[in-house]
């Protein structure tokens, strides 16, 4: 056993880019001991590994610098993010932004300080009077937590962190890091503990990767679908009238989800589906027999059920006139597929009905914590694209292959055109057989095979009910986004006792595909208004095209080109609102996302012609009204794609 500076020093390799090593998939430090008898390679700064391996190092560095800074700060954990890294501290007065400008200050100079990091390991109850004699009570509250023997610490200079690695080999390593903000929170997210301040970071590989990173944020800014969403007048929250995390549709918003709506109620009776709708909710009855009660219950709104004298009266009325006798409790729907299998079962099914396709467009409610509440992206109420394929396990390879091909289809027409696709397999606590599961894992990578797509596995992801496709699409900013989503199911049908009488005339297992192409209306029309800064598709665009009048005399032309326009079906505005510049009349337009404005003036009223500005566009078409109109129309009523 050697550790990596060991190896480096035997091979001789000085190589300032190397961050780490990977052995069986584990990411270590250069300290720590490895097999190198065993496969093994070096980690490099620029990989999302090597990068880890910083950003956990940054943390350690900002850790220090605070206590160099305020030395009467406790210290809780510092893990890494995506782009970065948080401290979480006790200070009872908190931190200023004022403070975060000095602390940022003393991170760069322990950089150029270049310390060594040193590794070492201390028995747990050791590590407990280690921070007992210090005063550090949150750490001593990490460590009884832990029940391993032994436990790891780094030391830079004169500061030593709690903390199981891996970091770099010195703080003068460290790339390119910059503070970013604070928040308040409790330890261990439990309101029993003491108040935090969590203090964030962001850390590159270099310099300019920051500087791009800033970039990217001042763009995202500008394209922040909850902006966006206001100026647009396409959709609103009201926290303190109707709830956190429910969606209102406005008027041009709604207008955009029902386009959306109907092409993809096109597609799917295309391919066979059959639209359904079913209640918002449903007798507890039901969601005992599903699991969701004893499995999800935490993410459910609670029970509605007659409580009060009046509702008591009520129900028994109720009771005595329909013949149930037991108290009937209420819960909001978090998920579709119980309802769609009661409408399975709702009949006598042969071999001959399947597959049924069942789709809708399927309000669900789930009660997610306010913190991890945002705008469209993850709310409480919202509409799944939903659909259920009821099937025999041979027919589920071609199954796959037409839900590929729709998703393919119908994302494409938004501008998505790069896929990242995994396959998840078994889980080792699963239902269903090997020979079931070895059926439906083969079925999947035959259909991803045929359908051309790269894919990735991963082993032992999937869901305990059985083996999952998981798509995910990139977005103009370079964002993977988790959309659709092939999931087959052997537990509900056995749960719910949904057969099929096959061609034998015996009773026989069905099978269940979910299946969603945009996860939900909300998360998908919030990623849209991302992807394009609010410039939605011409098909999509809730207004069109408007037009302008350039002075009063030219209003009866305008008119006239309005009712034409709005006769051959496009979305149209009419702008006589004469007495405003021309020029701020057009960039209200161009604000207001609008594909196209007809200007008109007294030549055109002359010539019977019209003049059409495209935006974000300098050239200016002029055509006559009939060639404009079918200008228009080819743009603005073919869908791409389609």
């Amino acid at each position: 056993m050697k550790t990596g500076l060991e190896i480096l020093k035997e091979r001789n390799i000085n190589d300032p880019s190397i961050a780490g090593i990977k052995q069986r998939g584990k990411v270590y430090d250069l300290h720590t001991q490895i097999d190198e008898n065993e496969q093994f390679e070096f980690i490099k700064y620029s990989s999302p590994d090597g990068l880890d391996i910083m950003r956990h190092t940054s943390a350690h560095v900002l850790a220090q610098a605070v206590k160099r800074l305020f030395p009467e700060t406790l210290l809780s954990v510092g893990p890494t993010t995506e782009v970065g890294f948080f401290y979480d501290f006790y200070r009872p007065e908190g931190f200023t932004e004022e403070d975060l400008k000095k602390i940022d200050q003393e991170m760069q100079k322990i950089k150029k300080e270049n310390l060594i990091i040193q590794k070492f390991v201390m028995k747990r109850e050791d590590a407990i009077r280690f921070y007992e004699e210090r005063g550090e009570k949150f750490k001593v509250e990490i460590l009884k937590d832990i029940k391993d023997e032994y436990v790891s610490f780094y030391k830079q200079g004169e500061f030593v962190d709690l903390c199981r690695g891996p970091h770099l080999i010195s703080t003068g390593n460290v790339g390119a890091v910059k503070l970013i903000g604070l928040s308040a929170v409790h330890f261990k997210g439990n309101e029993n503990f003491p108040m935090l301040t969590r203090i964030y970071g962001v850390a590159f590989a270099t310099e300019q990767d920051l500087e791009n990173y800033f970039k990217m944020q001042e763009e995202l800014k500008k394209r922040d679908h909850r902006k966006l969403g206001r100026e647009l007048d396409l959709f609103l929250i009201d926290e303190e009238n109707i709830g956190a995390g429910l969606v209102v549709w406005l008027q041009k918003g709604a207008k955009v989800r029902r386009l959306i709506e109907d092409l993809w109620l096109k597609i799917h009776e295309q391919n066979g589906y059959q639209l359904v709708y079913t209640p918002h909710v449903a007798n507890e009855k039901l969601w005992k027999i599903s699991g969701h009660l004893e499995l999800y219950s935490k993410f459910m709104f609670p029970s509605m059920s007659f409580d009060t004298k009046e509702q008591e009266e009520e129900k028994d009325d109720f009771e005595r006139k329909v013949g149930y006798q037991e108290k009937i409790s209420y819960r909001l729907k978090p998920m579709n597929c119980p309802f769609h299998i009661t409408i399975f079962k709702s009949k006598t099914r042969s071999y001959r009905d399947l597959p049924m396709r069942l789709c809708e467009f399927g309000t669900v409610y789930r009660y997610e914590k306010s913190g991890v509440l945002h705008g469209l992206l993850r709310v409480r109420g919202f509409t799944q694209d939903d659909a259920h394929i009821f099937l025999k396990l041979d027919q589920l390879e071609d199954e796959v292959i037409s839900v590929i091909d729709i998703m393919k289809r119908f994302l494409s027409v938004f501008g998505f055109k790069d896929f990242f696709v995994f396959l998840s397999t078994r889980p080792e606590k699963r239902v269903g057989t090997d020979d079931e599961w070895d059926f439906a894992e083969n079925a999947l990578r035959k259909a991803l095979d045929k359908s051309g797509f790269q894919y990735s596995i991963d082993p032992g992801e999937g869901v305990f009910y059985g083996p999952k496709i998981d798509v995910k699409i990139k977005d103009v900013l370079g964002r993977v986004w988790q959309c659709s989503t092939i999931q087959l199911d052997f537990n509900l049908p056995r749960k719910f006792s949904a057969f099929y009488v096959d061609s034998d005339n015996t009773r026989k297992q069905v099978y269940i595909i979910h299946r969603a192409i945009l996860g939900s209306f909300e998360r998908f029309f919030g990623i849209l208004i991302e992807h394009t800064a609010g410039n939605l598709p011409h098909y999509f665009a809730p207004t069109q095209c408007v037009v302008i009048s350039v002075k009063d005399t030219v209003n009866d032309y305008a008119e006239f080109i309005y009712d034409l326009l709005s006769k051959s079906g496009l979305r149209v505005e009419l702008d006589l609102n004469t007495g405003q510049r021309l020029s701020k009349r057009i960039r209200d337009c161009e604000i207001r996302k609008i594909p196209f404005m007809i200007v008109l003036g007294e030549k055109e009223k002359n010539e019977k012609v019209i003049t059409i500005r495209e935006k974000g566009k300098d050239d200016i078409k002029k055509l006559s009204i009939q060639e404009g109109i079918n200008y228009l129309l080819e743009l603005c009523t073919r869908v791409s794609g389609e």
